[in-house]
């Protein structure tokens, strides 16, 4: 089996902290086995390298070795890119296709940013992990695979499983032996030794002098945070190779290119949870029984105030005055012209027809059902904040007072 040291040597890994040589010896160790292993670490420490370590030091050695960035891949086609599909099984699939577990066989998959897996996936894992077989997107046969899984993320599970983000007995499957690699900021003996390879590669690939930092830059370097880890320090030290002439940097200008991320490490402000975001079913239809009272409520204020006051203002204050003042004019409009007529007219009736004038009518409620549609009217007023706005609901909706989910379900109900 390979040692620490050779294995550094042979994949390029810089540093000597106690963090790093434990991470290594635990990969050199779970590399004989076939377990699964989950890599945690912020971004940008080199979680890639480590899979790599695991793979080539197993009996898999010889086998496919696929690395996948889960978080790179669209939602919608996530499970045909890792368990394939079958000609047909969706707009495109002019062919049948192997899935990366179906080509990784007797190989390794390294699923980067596991985190990123929509649940509907992580099912589809899980059953691999616990099996070794998996269905192709668009067919009802499994298939078997022997692969060895090897995941990694940097975010914090634990909290996405408290979320209902990740299921936790994935979460368990994966975390069979757990890998984690200490952020550089722990590692502050390596930072200088990473410095230097990284300005000896760079000036090997631009053909100038390698920079050197003096005894207080280093000191710089060593107590800054590194908030992006060994990518952000490689990523400094090209910039200071290619625009520095001096190639020996103090510690002024090597602050200059430090970002100072003091002033935002501050927690971050949570929205708090709209009053409108449900947690079921059944409050949604709470809510749209409730809006539909509401809505109710506030028509039978309107009719009755139309009704008291048809050629003057209204007592019902409404927000809308331009459609509540169209919807009087109507309402006075119909009162002149029926005043002295018959409330109802039909010639199959057998009901007796009494002549009543408006001013006799006392139950605003019971006027209203007899002699006025309200189901009209309230369509009469939709329409017309439809056709101001161009039949744009969410602006329709704010016009009439109610809630754009409540316009949707009584445009479907008055199919207008």
């Amino acid at each position: 089996m390979s040692t620490v040291l050779q294995t550094k040597q042979r994949f390029g890994i810089i540093g000597n902290s106690h963090g790093l040589n434990r991470a290594i010896d635990i990969a050199l160790q779970v590399a004989t086995t076939d377990l699964s292993v989950l890599i945690t670490g912020e971004s940008g420490v080199g979680k890639e390298i480590f899979p790599q370590i695991v793979h080539q030091n197993s009996s898999r050695k010889h086998g496919q070795y696929i690395a996948v960035n889960c978080g790179a891949i669209p939602e919608g086609t996530i499970d045909s890119e890792l368990f394939g599909h079958e000609k047909g099984s969706f707009t495109g699939a002019q062919g049948s296709r192997k899935g990366y577990f179906e080509v990784a066989d007797k190989g390794t998959i390294f699923l980067d940013e596991v985190a990123e897996l929509p649940l509907s996936t992580q099912v589809r894992l899980l059953r691999v992990l616990e099996t070794g077989e998996f269905i192709r997107v668009g067919s009802s046969s499994p298939q078997k695979t022997n692969v060895r899984v090897i995941a990694a993320t940097n975010v914090n599970v634990i909290e996405l499983i408290q979320q209902g983000r990740f299921r936790e007995d994935l979460f368990y499957r994966l975390n069979t032996v757990p890998i984690s690699i200490p952020p550089l900021r722990n590692r502050k003996e390596d930072i200088h030794l990473l410095f230097r390879k990284f300005a000896t590669d760079f000036a090997d690939k631009y053909r100038m002098p390698f920079i050197t930092l003096n005894d207080d830059a280093v000191q710089v370097l060593q107590t800054y945070e590194w908030p992006g880890n060994i990518r952000q320090l490689k990523n400094i030290t090209e910039q200071i190779s290619i625009i520095e002439q001096n190639r020996n940097i103090p510690a002024e200008i090597l602050k200059s290119y430090l970002p100072d991320y003091s002033t935002s490490r501050v927690p971050a402000l949570v929205k708090a949870i709209d009053e409108k975001t449900f947690a079921s079913e059944r409050e949604i239809l709470y809510n749209v029984l409730f809006d539909m009272k509401r809505d109710m409520n506030e028509l039978k204020k309107l009719v009755h105030d139309l009704m008291q006051n048809p050629d003057g203002k209204l007592k019902y204050e409404d927000p809308n005055a331009k459609i509540m003042s169209e919807l009087r004019h109507d309402y006075s409009t119909f009162y002149e012209n029926k005043k002295n007529q018959d409330i109802f007219s039909s010639q199959n009736s057998p009901v007796e027809i009494i002549q009543k004038n408006i001013e006799d009518i006392q139950d605003t409620e019971e006027f209203v059902e007899e002699s006025l549609s309200l189901i009209d009217k309230e369509r009469e007023m939709i329409n017309k904040a439809l056709s101001k706005h161009n039949g744009k609901r969410k602006y329709a909706a704010n016009e009439l007072g109610i809630s754009e989910r409540t316009l949707y379900r009584k445009i479907k109900e008055y199919d207008i």
